[in-house]
């Protein structure tokens, strides 16, 4: 064990100058990859290991050297817990226990709980809101984007959206530009992230910066009509809980029990604050249908 011990604590003191995470840069997790790969990953062995890979795994992806990576990793996390080292990352994770095809099981499961309590509300939303509210286009999109696609677009809808309610109703042409200028911006980041370099760092900047943006301008919106328009105070709750429970993504820690980490935390967290934020976009959206009625009267 002591020329195992040595190696660690030689990566200990090169981390700073090497590429890639902890743990994946250990020898013994690249010895082990190499020869997993070698054992089982050409040949006759491929075919076996295909043949009694589960369908569910093969759909999911999951490839024959994702398996020994998988497997090789366990390895190193075993021999750093065993010589009182702390868990490595791999690959820029931490290293979570697979369940079926699932590398993060409880982001997983919660995220599938924040998709599910959005199209729950957009159903309520839908049944309470008549299409001719000038909000209800806008927000019936937000809820089809929420928790659906990537946290990038997510929040960028959540700036357009208060673009729209607070510069849009009286200049369209306004918002129609702004909705440009952010598709434009989504598509750089995408493209850089899928064809340029995926940069943990970058992305979790640019979401960051893009929060604070719309953070900062609901805020500041419902500040401005707190007392004219007494619904606007959930929408005050919802950017202060997301701001706080934001602060969950930028901790960083081993997962609890190898399934619950913060970015899981963080996800069923936020299945209340979804669920408020639809009640304000309800009130807000109906709020507007009677202001438009009431203007078309007096016409």
């Amino acid at each position: 064990m002591a020329w195992r011990t040595a190696r660690l604590l030689l990566l200990a003191g090169a981390a700073a100058l090497a590429s890639g995470s902890q743990g994946d840069r250990e020898p013994v997790y690249r010895d082990c990859l190499l020869q997993c790969e070698e054992r089982n990953c050409s040949g006759g062995a491929l075919k076996h290991f295909r043949s009694h890979q589960p369908i569910y795994m093969s759909l999911a992806g999951w490839t024959c050297r994702d398996d020994c990576k998988y497997e090789c990793m366990w390895v190193t996390v075993g021999l750093y817990l065993q010589e009182g080292h702390k868990v490595p990352q791999f690959h820029g994770k931490w290293p979570f226990s697979r369940f079926l095809c699932f590398q993060e099981p409880a982001s997983a499961v919660a995220s599938f709980l924040n998709g599910l309590a959005s199209l729950v509300m957009l159903c309520r939303y839908r049944a309470s809101v008549p299409a001719s509210s000038p909000m209800y286009p806008t927000c019936v999109a937000f809820a089809w984007k929420l928790d659906y696609f990537c946290a990038s677009t997510v929040i960028l809808h959540s700036v357009y959206l208060c673009c729209v309610r607070t510069v849009g109703l009286q200049r369209p042409a306004v918002a129609s530009a702004f909705r440009a200028l952010l598709l434009l911006m989504l598509t750089a980041h995408v493209s850089y992230l899928s064809l340029v370099h995926f940069d943990y760092g970058y992305n979790l900047a640019a979401n960051v910066a893009m929060g604070l943006v719309n953070a900062a301008w609901w805020l500041a919106w419902c500040l401005r009509n707190r007392r004219r328009l007494p619904h606007v105070r959930k929408c005050m709750v919802v950017v202060l809980l997301l701001q706080a429970l934001s602060l969950l993504e930028l901790l960083d820690f081993p997962p609890l029990f190898w399934v619950l980490d913060a970015h899981a935390i963080w996800h069923i967290s936020t299945i209340p604050v979804h669920v408020l934020f639809f009640s304000f976009l309800e009130d807000d959206s109906l709020y507007l249908l009677k202001e438009s009625e009431a203007k078309f009267k007096l016409a």
